[in-house]
């Protein structure tokens, strides 16, 4: 088939999530044969969209992508004004207000839905990944009737997916893919169900491995236990949450324990004498930390899947996890490979049996592992995938109005 994937930021040294996940999707389906394109905008920094990736066509690990610049950056405090009315207000506002909310959240690349309307024909399926940004909201309509749609939301609980612009969305793909039950349960609640709906996952290696000694000798952490926290220092991520909690265990349970933050730095964190952050790293010095931690700790309360915690029970680490996050809760109880815990007591609790008991540390490390080899080989998955993407085609080619086109 040929494949075209549609998302806000595309790279290897790309740190969010979804874009992360579209990535390894489009590289594992051209490792399958398939012709995988990839259409996107320039931006690298989600929080401002500036064109920092040159305008036009590259290869990435076999995936030609072509990129669409960002018209003009946005501007944080505009945004925030729109954005604090539309989706944090207590009142309705027309649609203008959401077109417009739509515009300044970005990236605002007005050659990529046109340029879609006019080519999209020239590929078997397109596939839409995330649901809140411009690239999807603005590009999913230029594409449905015109050609096969997939639509994988990588939706979670928060105030957004209440915004009533996404009514109509979320219903023109002629299929979905979600990341979890959590998932699909929010989406079909919200929106109703779709023809044709799978709960996909997402792919992790197992022969992935690391060094976890050069880890942590790189960083000087000696023999001392650590918890790893893997992602944004963002409110959103629970990260800050995630050091208060540390913060205060130290205090009351004084220790060697540190804490290991490895990735982007959106807020900076207060010094403390056993914090350590590394900033984003290559992904091989990411897998060495996974490999040398003593155990996982995922705080966020915005996840519609984790790779991060798949990685970690890969390396056969345990984890501690946001219980106020459902699709958190629900993979760390099917896999036995953690704790959820609600608030500083759990958080303490959970530690304490983490640190104190080896056995049960080991035990649970090697459950999530099991989880992973049993739902989330790609191999499978990809296999699963292909025949989601057929039954899509299949479905759009059942509509009686399909040449009809939606866009503007």
């Amino acid at each position: 088939m040929r494949i075209l994937f549609v998302v806000q930021r595309y790279g290897t040294n790309i740190a969010g999530g979804s874009e992360q996940c579209c990535r390894l999707f489009a590289e594992h389906l051209s490792s399958a044969g398939h012709q995988v394109e990839v259409a996107t905008s320039c931006a690298k920094n989600y929080t401002d969209w500036s064109n920092e990736f040159q305008a036009g066509s590259e290869r990435i690990n076999d995936v030609l992508v072509h990129r669409f610049p960002v018209d003009r950056k946005r501007d944080g405090q505009r945004f925030s004004g729109i954005d604090a009315a539309v989706v944090w207000g207590t009142h309705p506002v027309p649609l203008s207000a959401q077109e417009l909310w739509v515009n300044e959240m970005g990236p605002r690349t007005t050659g990529l839905p046109k340029w879609l309307a006019s080519d999209s024909s020239n590929y078997d399926i397109v596939i839409f990944f995330t649901y809140l940004y411009y690239t999807t909201i603005r590009g999913l309509p230029a594409v449905a009737g015109r050609t096969p749609t997939l639509f994988q939301p990588t939706a979670h609980l928060e105030p957004h997916l209440l915004v009533p612009i996404f009514d109509r969305l979320f219903r023109l793909p002629d299929g979905i893919a979600f990341l979890t039950v959590e998932e699909a349960s929010l989406v079909n609640q919200r929106f109703g169900h779709s023809a044709v709906e799978e709960v996909i996952g997402v792919g992790t290696d197992l022969s992935l491995s690391g060094d976890g000694n050069r880890f942590r000798s790189r960083h000087q952490i000696g023999n001392n236990p650590f918890l790893l926290y893997v992602g944004r220092v963002d409110p959103g991520k629970g990260s800050l949450e995630a050091f208060d909690y540390f913060v205060a265990y130290k205090k009351r349970n004084p220790s060697s324990l540190k804490l290991v933050i490895v990735g982007e730095q959106v807020m900076h964190l207060p010094n403390h004498p056993d914090l350590i952050t590394t900033g984003f790293v290559p992904e091989q010095e990411k897998l060495d930390a996974l490999a040398a931690c003593t155990a996982f700790l995922q705080p966020s309360y915005f996840e519609s899947f984790s790779m991060a915690l798949t990685e970690a029970w890969s390396m056969g680490k345990p984890a501690l996890v946001q219980g106020r996050c459902e699709v958190l809760v629900g993979q760390t109880r099917r896999s036995g490979g953690g704790f959820p815990y609600q608030g500083f007591a759990e958080f303490e609790a959970a530690l304490d049996l983490l640190l104190e008991d080896p056995h049960l540390n080991s035990q649970l490390g090697e459950n999530g592992r099991l989880f992973v080899a049993n739902h989330y080989q790609w191999e499978d998955l990809i296999m699963r995938y292909e025949d989601l993407l057929l039954r899509t085609i299949e479905a759009f080619n059942r509509r009686p109005y399909r040449h009809l086109s939606t866009g503007r």
